[in-house]
């Protein structure tokens, strides 16, 4: 097998490894919230929300940690270690118990943390400024085809059901576990990447993470230096910027991946389809997703129309999807009982619409997470990785606050917060990608003027 052909085969098995671990962790946290309130166990007092709110919170925290951590196990092996933490999360679902769900959710935070900071070594080892783009793409492709197995499952599997027996939790858990645990093993199958970079080259990735020839100590020290790297950068103009558009995925993806879900699952008017429909609703988010990401990662090669156009038409598509849920769905629905709520909001719950606002909910989250990326890997080609970990942090402290609070607010409430902050951070993405682009022209004029 050609080095090439060796590194592609590297990427397809990281993107499926991560498509079955989050296959299962997606479709467990779309459904979590919905299971814990048709439990009929008086001593589970966990809340899905507030699990989600500590992995986010503990995940932000060991992004600051989590380069250290890869730097001296490897990439490898830290993502084995990680998927078994994601599977044993899943597992405390078979038989829950309070203690144990709260606890691998602070587990689940750090091995997160050292997952992605791994992924994103893998994916730099097997890719050079030729194929990154490629390789980034059939990443995202397979990681987000992962919405639409699980939820799938779901949709067939709850099909006419309002409540959730202990059976059928059981094994919905059970399949989960084991999705994950496959998952898992496939990173085995990742084969090492000799350093092919000059004696006295590095790159951002090396800086962080190393290579296999560094001593421990020289590994360390690297990451120590990072790790100030990444705090210096967190101050600078762009940065702060951009920490408002990041902030808004993080507060939108805690809406589309955990809240909404049980929104559609708390809707009696739904009928018996009410529980099936999260399934039906998480396959939609996923076209949107897939869909998106495949459409403006193509369009990113043509960067005659920069990034702006693509996150106007995502904030104007979630704004779209937020009027239609705010007018569909009872403003309860977030924190309704077990036994849902028979509210009505201004119009007569519908399916259609509800489904629909999946799809817009995805496609408009793939239109920010794209630009995100490109712009930060454009700004930052030189300290890509610490970029990266400061829009990780920034992104899972602010979906934290937002499965906190989803414990307690209105619908309503939920989405104004949503489209202010939406507001403000498409605002400060205009802002930087019109100095991006300013830049950029006058380098090549004065490339031209040599």
């Amino acid at each position: 097998m050609s080095p090439e052909s060796k590194k592609l085969f590297n990427i397809i098995i990281l993107g499926v490894s991560f498509m079955f671990i989050f296959t299962a962790f997606q479709t467990c946290g779309n459904i979590a919230q919905t299971v814990i309130t048709n439990l009929n166990n008086t001593d589970f007092h966990g809340s899905g929300y507030t699990s989600m709110s500590i992995i986010y919170g503990v995940f932000s925290a060991s992004n600051l940690l989590s380069p250290s951590v890869v730097a001296i196990v490897g990439p490898q092996l830290s993502m084995v270690v990680s998927g078994i933490f994601y599977s044993l999360y899943i597992a405390v679902f078979i038989q829950p118990a309070t203690w144990a769900f709260y606890t691998t959710s602070v587990f689940i935070g750090i091995a997160a943390a050292v997952l992605w900071t791994a992924q994103g070594n893998c994916l730099t080892v097997n890719s050079d400024e030729h194929t990154i783009g490629r390789n980034s793409g059939v990443f995202w492709a397979l990681l987000q085809s992962s919405l639409f197995f699980g939820n799938l499952y779901i949709y067939f599997t709850w099909q006419g059901k309002t409540h959730i027996s202990e059976s059928d939790r059981r094994t919905v858990f059970i399949a989960l576990t084991v999705i994950s645990l496959v998952g898992t093993v496939l990173f085995f199958l990742i084969r090492k990447q000799e350093d092919t970079k000059a004696p006295g080259e590095e790159d951002s990735a090396n800086e962080i993470l190393g290579d296999d020839l560094s001593s421990a100590q020289n590994k360390m020290t690297r990451a120590v230096a990072a790790f100030k790297k990444s705090i210096k950068l967190s101050f600078t103009k762009e940065i702060l910027l951009l920490s408002v558009t990041t902030a808004y995925t993080g507060l939108e993806l805690t809406f589309f991946s955990g809240v909404y879900g049980t929104c559609i699952g708390a809707v009696n008017r739904f009928g018996s389809e009410e529980k099936s429909l999260i399934g039906l609703s998480g396959i939609f988010i996923g076209v949107g997703e897939i869909l998106g990401g495949g459409i403006f990662g193509l369009l990113s090669k043509n960067s005659r129309f920069g990034r702006n156009p693509v996150v106007m038409l995502g904030i104007v598509v979630h704004f779209i999807a937020f009027y239609l849920i705010f007018f569909n769905m009872p403003n309860d629905a977030p924190i309704a009982p077990m036994e849902g709520t028979n509210d009505v909001a201004y119009m007569i719950p519908s399916k259609e619409v509800a489904i629909f606002c999946s799809f817009l909910l995805g496609l408009g989250d793939s239109c920010f997470n794209t630009q995100l990326l490109s712009i930060l890997g454009f700004l930052y080609s030189e300290d890509s990785a610490p970029a990266f970990a400061i829009f990780k942090f920034v992104q899972s402290i602010c979906a934290a606050v937002a499965f906190f609070y989803s414990n307690y607010f209105l619908l309503q409430w939920q989405l104004l917060i949503m489209v202010v902050v939406g507001f403000f951070g498409t605002i400060t993405f205009f802002t930087v990608e019109w100095e991006a682009a300013a830049a950029l022209a006058a380098r090549s004029s004065d490339y031209s003027s040599i």
